[in-house]
């Protein structure tokens, strides 16, 4: 894990897209957080054991080409596919307009990232671990956000120079 050292150690922006290409994405500021989900949600959503993402500044995501359709639950979580090959490739929570939740898979290089925490944990399938640093039952609670963004801030997993 690196150190805190600002903007210049995340090497951005980054691009990414939908499994076809169809949909392409840019991120421009450092990930707030990584995480995986380990929800019975996310586990069909994405055929697997965990949901990997890392939370991004919304201002600092933005797509192009085809336009995300939303899918999935309709609910407070707005779950976004690319419109022809399906691919959930991100997810907006309505009462958290400051972050989007990205698919760590559409990232064009995504072998950096390493979830800092997990979440759902009461859900996952008994096999699944991952080396998350912090983990929880359910949803965190409200007062650990603060912290366990710095915290990722300081320890979080870069992307190679």
């Amino acid at each position: 894990m690196a150190a805190e050292k600002g903007h210049d150690s995340w090497h951005l922006p980054w691009t990414g897209s939908c499994r076809c290409g169809r949909v392409a994405l840019r991120i421009t500021k450092p990930p707030l957080l990584s995480g995986v989900c380990h929800c019975t949600g996310c586990q069909k959503m994405s055929a697997s054991a965990f949901s990997l993402s890392i939370a991004v500044p919304g201002d600092a995501f933005s797509t192009s080409g085809l336009e995300p359709e939303i899918g999935g639950l309709r609910g407070k979580e707005r779950h976004h596919f690319c419109p022809w090959c399906k691919s959930w490739m991100f997810t907006r929570v309505e009462y958290m307009d400051g972050f989007v939740n990205v698919r760590a898979s559409m990232l064009d290089d995504h072998h950096w990232v390493v979830p800092f925490a997990e979440f759902w944990t009461s859900e996952k399938l008994p096999w699944a671990s991952t080396p998350a640093k912090a983990s929880f039952a359910t949803d965190p609670p409200d007062d650990s956000f603060a912290g366990l963004l710095a915290a990722f801030a300081r320890e979080g997993a870069r992307p190679p120079e």
